[in-house]
């Protein structure tokens, strides 16, 4: 960690966290929510993934920041980009797919959606089985709630599925502590009207860098604590530019199971 971090930030009343790459490990139940998803929109010769594919994927989820864009990285790796051509610019890549191909963002999200939605109600079992809590997080959640702080979550992920899973771990969230993309905002968004809601300070636990720096961007958020949870979708580069930066702390897993205290040295 830097040495011109900023070590004097006050713990926290409020926590926010993401969910997936933070709390829960979805990157199997992504990948063939992706793959069914595919076969919608893309016919294909097989209907069962080529070996490999799942794992190279995994290895790109970090780019992705909203699910309507899963198919289309699926799309861009059986078009032939390699790996290097997505890490660094997948957002042209992505625009590019879109334009060609006449897709819709809003209607390759509703397709993601209804294939979770229809695997939900017909196998729940099989759906939940695919996710898995990162070690020491669900004790640590438990633990975080039944302390004097408030506890919320900020998601690019459909609150509905957040609330699935948070119950099937045994921790009770209310519907209104949990901000999914059913609230049509972004997270900086979110975070504002948490500052006008409850108590300051705010500590932001994210493992999208991108989302951090927006979050930055605005001077009224400066007093957020901003950490980058090392163990979910980000990029040996997106750690070393945490790094470098005054205002975002790197978070290892199991500093994050431990004491707030010891979060920042």
């Amino acid at each position: 960690m830097s040495d011109c971090k900023v070590l004097s930030l006050p713990l926290p009343q409020t926590l926010a966290f993401d969910f997936d790459g933070v709390l829960c490990n979805g990157l199997r139940e992504y990948f063939l929510t992706t793959w069914r998803t595919y076969r919608r929109v893309w016919s294909t010769s097989t209907s069962e993934p080529l070996p490999g594919l799942a794992d190279a994927f995994y290895r790109l989820r970090p780019v992705i920041e909203t699910g309507w864009e899963m198919p289309v990285l699926l799309r861009a790796m059986l078009k032939g980009f390699s790996a290097q051509q997505v890490l660094t610019d997948w957002q042209s890549i992505r625009d590019r797919i879109v334009a060609e191909e006449d897709l819709s963002s809003k209607d390759l999200g509703q397709q993601v959606d209804r294939v979770r939605d229809y695997w939900i109600a017909e196998k729940l079992d099989q759906w939940l089985a695919l996710h898995e809590f990162y070690p020491g997080v669900i004790g640590q959640l438990q633990g975080l709630l039944g302390q004097s702080l408030e506890i919320v979550i900020i998601s690019t992920k459909e609150s509905r599925f957040i609330q699935t899973l948070l119950a099937d771990a045994g921790v009770d969230l209310g519907r209104d502590r949990i901000y999914g993309k059913d609230c049509r905002r972004p997270k900086y968004e979110t975070l504002r009207l948490l500052k006008a809601q409850l108590p300051a300070p705010i500590w932001f636990v994210e493992d999208r860098l991108e989302a951090l720096e927006q979050v930055k961007q605005y001077a009224d958020l400066d007093d957020i604590g901003l950490f980058l949870g090392e163990w979910g979708y980000n990029t040996e580069r997106d750690r070393q530019l945490a790094a470098q930066d005054p205002r975002i702390h790197r978070l290892k897993l199991d500093q994050f199971c431990q004491s707030l205290s010891t979060w920042i040295p």
